[in-house]
């Protein structure tokens, strides 16, 4: 198997203690813009989204198989697991978000506000309530590379959605971003971490009962796609130099280096102790580490 040598860059004391393996694992390359990985606990494999390709691909943990999970993908994005254990996808292209059922077959969760098509769903999470939580910023009708064509936003704006989870309604959660991004909860749902990429920053929300969000400050700047939190409550981020670590008040405290701008990270494997990274050379890394992602 191909692999490179990496370097956890210490920055700060508090980054002491996170480390793994020397050489990071090439487990997929050829693809032309990975992005979305999601691991599948029950079947021991991962998913992840070929943008420009308009596909999604598969890796199988116990074989290292690699294959086409599914063609004409909506020029799939972000993706991720409910707690059922069923795919949700962000098709960007198809200016939607679905749900693969356990039976193959695609259930249509989202696909307009108010009457008004979605700009291009980007990235998805789920809480333990099910609501489901993604971004709609533009990119993937901004022009034809990840999505069907250039085409104007019909909402107006690039929002923060929800759907509850007992009704199913759609609201607009937060309306004041440029380009939201990726998203993450914190630990203990408390807050949820949203990435606005052409601000460069990472605003910090509280949850509210009800599903509504408070609050919006800057968490930390920098260039950043999607982001993930281990069970110490460190922030990990996607960066154009591999992933940035930073502690709980925000600091940037180390770095994983990587030789290619990074799209998206998961924490996989029957520990969550086995990272997997996307990025923009159409790789898929994965290492395993000796800390775990937040369940």
């Amino acid at each position: 198997m191909d692999r490179f040598r990496t370097e956890f860059e210490i920055l700060d004391d508090r980054f002491r203690g996170c480390d793994g393996d020397v050489h990071v694992e090439v487990i997929h390359r050829g693809d032309r813009k990975t992005e979305g990985p999601v691991y599948f606990p029950a079947g021991r494999y991962l998913v992840w989204s070929d943008i420009p390709n308009n596909r999604l691909m598969r890796w199988d943990e116990t074989t290292g198989a690699v294959g086409v999970f599914r063609h004409d993908s909506g020029y799939a994005n972000g993706n991720t697991v409910d707690r059922q254990g069923r795919l949700i996808t962000c098709e960007q292209g198809a200016r939607r978000l679905t749900r693969t059922e356990h039976d193959g077959t695609t259930t249509v969760l989202a696909d307009a506000f108010d009457g008004r098509k979605l700009n291009s769903p980007n990235d998805v999470v789920v809480g333990s309530d099910d609501a489901i939580w993604f971004t709609d910023p533009r990119y993937g009708i901004s022009d034809a590379y990840e999505g069907y064509g250039k085409a104007e936003s019909e909402i107006g704006g690039d929002y923060v959605f929800r759907i509850d989870g007992g009704t199913g309604e759609l609201s607009a959660v937060a309306t004041d971003f440029t380009r939201p991004n990726g998203l993450a909860f914190s630990p203990d749902e408390g807050h949820l971490y949203i990435v606005d990429t052409r601000q460069r920053h990472i605003r910090r929300f509280a949850v509210k009962p009800g599903g509504t969000l408070s609050g919006g400050e800057v968490f930390a700047t920098g260039w950043f796609d999607g982001i993930r939190f281990d069970t110490e409550g460190r922030l990990w981020g996607a960066a154009l130099d591999g992933l940035h670590c930073h502690a709980p008040d925000g600091t940037l405290i180390g770095k994983l280096r990587l030789p290619e701008s990074c799209s998206n990270l998961v924490f996989g494997g029957p520990q969550k102790n086995r990272l997997f990274i996307t990025n923009s050379a159409g790789d898929v890394y994965s290492l395993r580490v000796t800390f775990c992602g937040a369940r």
